[in-house]
């Protein structure tokens, strides 16, 4: 297996893993933990999370799949970053947001933008793709 090949599978399994999580997680939000959220005046904070946790596991997926029918290698190494930045995002992003919404350590506040800057970062990947050479 090239190294192509294995960072397609890795952004696969990434958009499999974080779309699963981010349904369950939308889920418990939305009915295991509606009145804990509530309570605390968190639950916006909560499907905000949730909501970034799945565009970005889309992302994700889009991203695999564009590589994996593409032709230029260029273009198709800016979109692995691109997938690394919002793998990332979401584990600093939504993670935090969830941890703080359960009442974790105030110390969080500040990791969330960090998640925010990850994922733009993957767009700006994406953006950077428009110009790169064909193979």
């Amino acid at each position: 297996m090239t190294n192509g090949a294995k960072s397609i599978n890795r952004l696969l399994l990434a958009a499999g893993l974080f779309g699963l999580t981010g349904v369950a997680l939308g889920a418990i939000g939305a009915h295991t933990l509606k009145a804990t959220l509530t309570e605390r005046g968190m639950a916006q904070a909560w499907e905000t999370a949730a909501r970034y946790h799945l565009y970005h596991a889309l992302a994700l997926l889009a991203a695999a799949v564009w590589i994996r029918t593409g032709d230029a290698e260029d273009a198709a190494r800016r979109f692995i970053w691109a997938g690394r930045c919002w793998a990332t995002g979401i584990v600093l992003f939504s993670g935090s947001l969830y941890w703080l919404a359960l009442g974790g350590p105030r110390w969080l506040g500040p990791v969330t933008p960090l998640g925010g800057i990850a994922m733009m970062a993957g767009w700006l990947f994406v953006a950077i793709a428009a110009f790169s050479k064909r193979a």
